[in-house]
């Protein structure tokens, strides 16, 4: 089988974006697995090389790598041509904003069309991102809208934890409200839906209360019996193994144990906590729901650490060859091979 094409994305010039690629496209563990294609910035790649101290060299390709890679080669697709005073570290302005969104956009258009088999996104600043006239919360909610997806999943994975979320980037005082009945089943049945399809046949699935002690008979909220409780009722009855809602406080050391194969949480960071708890250095994001595969890393942009060749790669690493293990499960379904 020829390894999958990945499209990684560069995310935000001015952040650590460009030398976690470099550093994660210099580990065996990614070139063995997948035939990386870099949507950026040359200029910044080639900053990106230098700082992360990998003897790599870029080539630019305009439409794919190679079957067979050469060794030590990047091989992107330049996509902006970005000035010095764009690439300003920590100082992102509307044209770096303007060309993240075309990275995306990009490697969203090769997944859809079948000429790559997944992407991985590197972070972006949302602020920069909506100030280059690109109004998103974040990738998740953009490349819903590009794919025409209307219900989608945020995931957030490791070796020991997956956690999916109802709801993401929103207010905590409007979470209660954005809580409903529709939202945490399809939740539930996307998350195993996903699951089945690349992870394992029949997830075992446990899904968080809202309220503390499942809100103890309704003394401190009403969300877990009257939400989520049915909620839950209702996918096991269409053939999900779930259960729930649990609380949160105990429900993460046994999911944590291997007790369930993934945890719907409520809210954002009901689920990121003890995620990155557990794996801060190299957890995943991945959108599920998607007719494409997309993971990316799971920080931000780490102004503080750009430019200074101590950002951490592990999650890069992690997220592209997780794109990778994902795309080969999809190319084995297609061929009849599972």
């Amino acid at each position: 089988m020829v390894q999958p094409i990945i499209a990684i994305t560069m995310g935000d010039p001015t952040g650590v974006g460009p030398e976690i690629i470099a550093k994660a496209l210099a580990e065996p563990a990614v070139q063995t697995v997948c035939r990386p294609l870099v949507l950026g910035d040359r200029k910044a790649m080639e900053r990106g090389i230098a700082i992360a101290g990998q003897y790599l060299r870029l080539e630019n390709v305009t439409e794919l790598p190679p079957e067979t890679p050469k060794p030590g080669v990047v091989y992107l697709r330049e996509l902006s041509n970005l000035t010095e005073a764009d690439l300003a570290y920590g100082n992102p302005t509307a044209a770096t904003g303007d060309a993240m969104y075309r990275y995306i956009v990009t490697a969203a258009k090769l997944c859809l069309s079948g000429t790559v088999a997944a992407m991985a996104t590197a972070p972006i600043s949302k602020e920069a991102l909506n100030r280059g006239g690109h109004h998103y919360p974040g990738h998740t909610e953009l490349l819903a809208e590009l794919t025409g997806t209307a219900e989608f999943v945020m995931m957030l994975a490791g070796s020991r934890l997956r956690v999916a979320l109802v709801t993401i980037h929103e207010a905590l005082a409007e979470v209660p409200n954005l809580v409903t009945f529709e939202k945490v089943l399809a939740t539930i049945k996307v998350t195993d839906r996903d699951m089945a399809r690349y992870f394992k046949k029949r997830p075992r699935i446990a899904v968080t209360a809202l309220n503390p002690h499942c809100g103890e008979a309704g003394l401190f909220g009403s969300e877990d019996e009257q939400i989520i409780r049915p909620a839950v009722a209702e996918a096991c009855r269409q053939g999900v193994d779930a259960v729930g809602p649990l609380s949160a406080d105990t429900l993460f050391y046994y999911a944590a144990r291997g007790d369930y194969d993934a945890v719907v949480c409520m809210y954002h960071d009901q689920g990121l906590i003890p995620l990155k708890l557990l794996h801060f250095d190299d957890g995943v994001n991945v959108t599920l729901g998607l007719p494409i595969i997309r993971t990316s890393v799971d920080h931000g942009t780490a102004y503080d650490l750009a430019g200074t060749g101590l950002a951490n790669a592990a999650s890069m690493v992690a997220a592209i060859s997780m794109a990778a293990d994902m795309a080969k499960v999809r190319m084995r379904q297609e061929i009849g091979h599972e």
